[in-house]
This record gives structure tokens, sequence and C-alpha cells, in this order.
């Protein structure tokens, strides 16, 4: 094709972004000179990793695509979304269009820059730029550093950091709604069905991303607590980008300080697996603790994804999270530290779990949360702390409301007894931890 006598276009790749307003990237590619071709691309080397075909992450997905379609429709535009290799469709792009530039968002997950390499290269061949922005974090990479520039690795100093260096441009929004003229002009295309890539909709609805202002207010004093809708499930919105993170963290700043640290928390990992890419890849944060030598029990670990484990606030957990995608937050801290000091079996399958499970997966949040509960990662928690269920139950659940729910067999003589003796675990995992840490 003669592309020479074609109006040139840029491209904005939206990825875990996918929202038209408060969106860095796509405001400064509509600020821009050429008009914007808003694209998405369900990639097949993630979708063909996924062994759950009823994924309601690819159904968050596939929603939030709908949700911008129907804006950009009622401007005269449209997003096109493909299913395929990113590399062979920006090679088709690249034959359909004139493209100037190729804007996106950053993303900080090894195999998404692995991918941007990649493509990197390819428009760069075909005369193409290609240009990213921060998105999807308040501060990044190296914006909080120590004042010799090395990295923070313990949260607290790393926090206070991050709160000297706010300010207001940092939080103020991109009115990207200015320019939405500026998308290219066509008639709306048809979204691929979910079936077509080999997807069923489980149909089940998602949280809500309103901002419940009440509940942010009440979040410190109530976040503990699973038997108490005390936390925003914001968490898959944050993840796929449908809520702005400037948004968020603008209003919990004045609402709870408790709630904008969550944020930080946020911020802090993914500030990690930029400096530390090997705890994306398997690796211990603390090298000593990729000697543990880690039990092998099968049985034992089904037990723990199942909720079968005879210890009522594991279950119920474990059994939320296969029901619904989500697990309470301090619940995944008391499963995580069963899985790696009660039964001694290596947090990667428990990360690796979650993983599949969790709408809103993060690898550089739930690589940190496992990490933590193991005693292996960055400020983590010492390995000689090991939570007691019983006691996390007694402090966080003594009416039993939450266990209730998700156990109704709780007692009756269809609950299993306890697959590990409390004492018996403790004094294992401290021997087989203490073992492995003496190693130099």
């Amino acid at each position: 094709m003669d592309k020479s006598s074609i109006e040139s276009v840029n491209v904005f790749w939206f990825r875990r972004d996918l929202r038209l307003t408060d969106n860095a990237g796509l405001y400064h590619a509509l600020k821009s000179s050429k008009p914007v071709i808003p694209i998405f691309i369900f990639d097949k080397n993630i979708l063909d990793k996924l062994e759950e075909k009823a994924d309601r992450r690819v159904e968050f997905i596939y929603a939030a695509l709908g949700e911008m379609q129907a804006v950009l429709a009622a401007r005269g535009s449209s997003l096109e979304v493909y299913y395929g290799t990113p590399l062979d469709i920006f090679k088709q792009l690249a034959t359909k269009y004139k493209i100037d530039t190729v804007f996106a968002n950053h993303d900080y997950e090894w195999y998404a820059l692995e991918r941007e390499i990649a493509i990197s290269k390819l428009l760069k061949e075909q005369g193409i730029s290609f240009q990213t922005y921060k998105d999807q974090v308040i501060l990044e990479k190296a914006e909080v550093v120590k004042d010799d520039g090395t990295p923070y690795t313990v949260f607290t100093p790393y926090s206070r950091k991050w709160k000297s260096i706010l300010n207001e441009d940092h939080l103020r929004p991109y009115p990207t709604k200015k320019y939405f003229n500026n998308f290219y002009p066509q008639p709306a295309q048809s979204i691929l069905s979910l079936s077509s890539m080999g997807f069923t909709p489980p149909g089940k609805t998602f949280p809500s991303k309103s901002l419940k202002e009440e509940l942010i207010k009440k979040y410190a004093e109530q976040r503990n607590f699973p038997a108490i809708a005390g936390t925003s499930k914001l968490g898959v919105h944050l993840r796929f980008g449908t809520i702005s993170i400037r948004e968020l963290a603008a209003h919990s700043r004045q609402l709870s300080e408790t709630y904008l640290n969550e944020l930080i928390w946020r911020d802090f990992y993914h500030m990690i697996l930029w400096h530390f890419p090997k705890v994306g890849r398997g690796k211990a944060f603390k090298p000593q603790y990729d000697t543990i030598n880690w039990r092998k029990d099968t049985g034992e670990f089904e037990c723990w994804c199942k909720g079968q484990t005879g210890y009522p606030i594991v279950d119920a957990g474990m059994r939320e999270l296969n029901e619904t995608g989500f697990m309470h937050n301090r619940v995944r801290m008391i499963v995580a530290s069963f899985l790696s000091k009660h039964l001694l079996l290596d947090w990667r399958l428990g990360e690796a779990y979650f993983a599949e499970k969790l709408l809103d997966f993060d690898l550089a949040a739930n690589n940190g949360g496992w990490q933590w509960a193991a005693g292996s990662g960055c400020d983590a928690a010492p390995y000689f702390r090991i939570f007691n269920p019983r006691l996390q139950t007694e402090k966080f659940d003594k009416e039993l409301k939450y266990i209730r729910r998700w156990v109704p067999e709780l007692e009756s003589f269809d609950y299993p007894k306890p697959i590990v003796d409390h004492d018996f675990a403790r004094k294992r995992c401290l021997e087989v931890y203490g073992l492995a840490l003496k190693q130099k």
C-alpha cells in the first residue's frame, strides 16, 4: 500500500489503564498534532497461559472496553480491539496506517518490559516513535530514593520520603476530555467476542468503582475485621486502571492517612520490582531464604487451596477467594503465613495460586505480600513471627461471623480436623528457617 498520501495518525495503546479520563499517556497522545487511534490487544502470550477459561479478569477487561467504546462511538470514533501477539498486531497496524507515534503508559513487570523492547525495535525499524508515561502509580522508579540515591527497602522511611516529595502536581488530573475531538473519526467497530478467544464469561458482578467516602473515613478502625464491609474493594479497578490512582490518592489524603498508606504500599512494591526485578522472577528478596528446605506435600497444598485445613479462618479465606476472586487483606496475611510457616510449603506455590484466582492480581503487590508473609521480602515480618490462626480469629472475627459465612459446616462432623498442630508447626518452622538462615 502506498501510504505517502494518507494522513498520518498516532496510536494510543491501552493496557492496564482502561479509562478515557485522567489518563496520562492518552492525554499526551490527544494533545499531539495527529488524530489518535485508541487500541487494545488481547495478548495471546498472556491469555494462552490462563487455564481457567471462565476467567473473571478477562470478563472485567471486556466490560471496561465496552464502556470506553460507548463513549468513543458517541463522539464518532472507535476503539480498535485485537487478539494476537502484540508484535504481530503492530506489524498489521504499521501496514494499515501511516503511524507517526505510538503512545502508552509505563508498566513495570518483566514480561511487559520485554514486550516493549520488542515493540520499540519493530516500530523504530518502521520509523515510528514509541513514547510512554507514568500513570498507574503516583511516584515511580527512582523518584523516591535515599539521599545517596539508593532505593529504600523498608516501607516506613520510604513512606515518609514519599509524603515529603508529594505535591499537587503529582495528583493533578490529566484533562483528556478537552481533547476528545482529536480521536480518529471512524464508525464504531464491534469488539470481538470472548468466545472467539476461547473464553466463557462467568457473568458475575464486579465491585463498584465508586469511592465510598464514609468507608474511607472509617478505614483505619474497620479494615482488619473481615466480617465488616470495611475495605474499598477497589483493587481490581486499580489493577486495570478503570479508576485513576491520582483521583483516589487526592481523596484519601483528605479522608484517611491509613488508606493513603495502602496506596503508598502499591508504589513501594512497584518501586521494589523496578529496582530488584529478580523478585518478579521467583527469587527471594533476601537470597538466604532461597536455601530454605521447603516441604513437598501436594495433599496438604490441595487442602489449603480448597479451604480444608481444619483451621477455620484459613479455610474461610480460601473459600472466599475461590468463590469471589477476593480475599480480605487481613486474611490474606493469615493464609499466606499458614502456607509458608505452618505447612512449610514454598511461598511461590501460594503466590502462583493467588495469581490465578485474585481479581485484583498485581505482580508487584502479590509478590510483595507473599514475601512479607514468608519473611523473605524487603521489610518483611521476621521469620520467627508466626501468625496463630486461633488468636487472629479471637482478635478479628471473635463472633465467627466471617468464618460461619464461608464455613457453614464448622460445628459439624463434616468439618476436617486440623491438618497440623500449631505448636508442632511453629517449632518445625523455626528449626527449618533457622538452619537455612545460619548458612552464609
